[in-house]
């Protein structure tokens, strides 16, 4: 059987545009007369449309779409095409809707296969919207029985999991009605190493049953998450007969009959997959919400410096535009350094100094503060005058604030509120301040983008003389450590003391986290690369007391 992959970007609730780029792959793909066309999961609505589906008219125009797709399909009598779409069940009591993925073949749609295992975890929230599917079969297809799964329903292989989230396995039961190929439909989001697992998942069923595999991912960034592709196609010995690009669209045809290649999948790097992710989800961003140009303070600090050329490689030179806004505390050195990079990296670059402004705020308020003396409230003040320039920016000429805050100040609150945290996008939330500087040195790799001063330099918020981070955090590899067990993998305090971590440390970076959950809450939505990232992932209380 020749299948053809489209790895493709969809539009989260434009059904007509994802409509009309399924239209064009079939079209274009009719002079190789591929029997099947796989699209990714949900495709014709984009993934995750949340509460996009508690809208009838919606779901009517998805299935409106589907028939005219079934109708178009008359015109391509030699290819059928799998396709992700929410379809109406009519399971009572029940959510009345199904996850399904539709083959459509010469005019007809020959079977619905709705998704068994519905994710209620992370960012998943299917079960809130979705009904499982009551059976699974599989359907005679051009002398093939195609098994028909969808993203989490080949996720629960027993011989992988020590816990497993559900009792039934979907492709156990489509080789035992008699599969002779089996196809998943994904919209499975990036993390770190999480392609990997994929591959050894789908492997292992294609070894252990002795059938071909199809596996097609969506790429894209739909808000927080990010879709990374990495599609591919292994033969019943679970060997790669074709594995896809990261992070681009990609349509291929592939012959199934094909004995795979030992060797051909090669894991990406870990940081030039964060990097790429990035790159993805700040374009898609961007695009997707109508905006074509960024602005965003350079302060001098690494963590700006990455921001930034995340977002040249994103959008271009030409669409990003940098302020230097220096207070009475900033150094010489960081504006220099700020100018250098926008020269290194050609964009527009302005220098708007707020002592000015800042002098005012002090004048203004000295009668009400007198006696209080100076504290973190001058600090913030600062903060706060850049944020309002930047946005008075963003309003005047159109442009998407960035914020730049990394993941290890968002956990403890080193952020202003309405300060440096103003935004549409955090683009660097979910990394990691150590992370930020391996993703430093993959920039610089060919050519010094980011000023050697930049990288080197003891990180500052230059809110008052002579500060280092530091004097308020612990050193930013026991902070990202400590956090890594907290936040991703749920350890308590007892149990990150145990692996021998300072006991005060580890109390103090705990209640911080979990005091300033309130910041959080209104932060801009930030990009997903690990397992656990701040946002739509991670849902904790505000106002609540637990002591870890």
């Amino acid at each position: 059987m020749k299948v053809t992959v489209a790895q493709v970007n969809p539009v989260v609730g434009d059904i007509d545009g994802n409509l009309r780029k399924a239209v064009k792959i079939l079209a274009d793909i009719s002079k190789d007369s591929p029997d099947l066309l796989v699209f990714p999961e949900l495709f014709l609505v984009g993934y995750p449309p949340r509460d996009l589906l508690e809208r009838p008219s919606f779901i009517e125009k998805a299935c409106d779409a589907v028939q005219e797709l079934a109708k178009i399909s008359e015109n391509h009598p030699r290819t059928g095409l799998i396709i992700g779409a929410p379809l109406p069940s009519a399971k009572q009591p029940g959510r009345g809707l199904y996850n399904t993925a539709v083959l459509i073949y010469q005019g007809k749609v020959l079977t619905s296969q709705p998704k068994s295992l519905l994710p209620t975890y992370d960012v998943f929230d299917e079960a809130r919207y979705f009904d499982p599917a009551p059976e699974v079969s599989p359907v005679p297809f051009k002398g093939e029985t195609v098994g028909v799964t969808i993203c989490e329903d080949a996720w629960n292989d027993p011989e992988l999991w020590t816990k497993r989230h559900y009792s039934y396995d979907p492709i156990e039961q489509l080789v035992k009605k008699g599969a002779s190929i089996l196809v998943n439909i994904s919209a499975s989001p990036f993390q770190i190493g999480k392609e990997e697992i994929r591959y050894r998942i789908i492997q292992n069923h294609a070894r252990k049953h002795k059938i071909p595999f199809v596996y097609v991912n969506q790429i894209g960034g739909n808000d927080e998450l990010i879709f990374d592709g990495r599609s591919f196609c292994v033969d019943k010995d679970g060997e790669p007969i074709q594995v896809f690009p990261a992070f681009r669209e990609q349509v291929q045809t592939v012959d199934m009959s094909k004995k795979g290649r030992p060797g051909l999948y090669v894991p990406q790097d870990k940081v030039e997959s964060i990097y790429e992710a990035l790159v993805l989800g700040l374009r898609d961003y961007i695009r997707k919400c109508g905006f074509s140009k960024v602005v965003l303070g350079l302060s001098g600090g690494i963590d700006s410096a990455v921001t930034c050329c995340l977002a040249v490689a994103a959008l271009g030179r030409e669409n990003v535009l940098g302020i230097s806004m220096p207070s009475p505390y900033s150094s010489p050195g960081s504006i220099e350094d700020s100018k250098k990079l926008a020269e290194n990296l050609g964009i527009e670059f302005k220098v708007i100094p707020i002592s000015g402004i800042y002098s005012a705020y002090l004048e203004t308020l000295a009668d009400y503060f007198r006696g209080r003396g100076t504290d973190v409230t001058e600090e913030n003040i600062q903060a706060r005058i850049r944020g309002n320039i930047l946005m008075a920016f963003s309003n005047k000429f159109g442009h998407l604030v960035l914020s730049t805050g990394n993941k290890s100040e968002v956990a403890v609150g080193y952020c202003t509120l309405y300060g440096d945290m103003s935004g549409g996008l955090s683009v660097i939330s979910d990394v990691p301040k150590t992370m930020v500087y391996e993703l430093a040195r993959h920039i610089n790799r060919n050519r010094q983008l980011i000023p050697r001063e930049i990288i080197e330099k003891a990180p500052s918020a230059e809110l008052r003389p002579d500060q280092r981070d530091q004097d308020t955090l612990p050193p930013y590899d026991i902070l990202d450590q400590i956090l890594h067990y907290y936040l991703d993998e749920g350890y308590s305090a007892g149990e990150i003391i145990g692996r021998g971590f300072n006991p005060e440390t580890v109390r103090w970076v705990i209640e911080t986290v979990d005091r300033n959950e309130y910041k959080r809450k209104q932060a801009a939505p930030g990009l997903k690369v690990t397992s656990k990232a701040f946002g739509m992932g991670r849902r904790m209380p505000i106002a609540a007391k637990y002591n870890s």
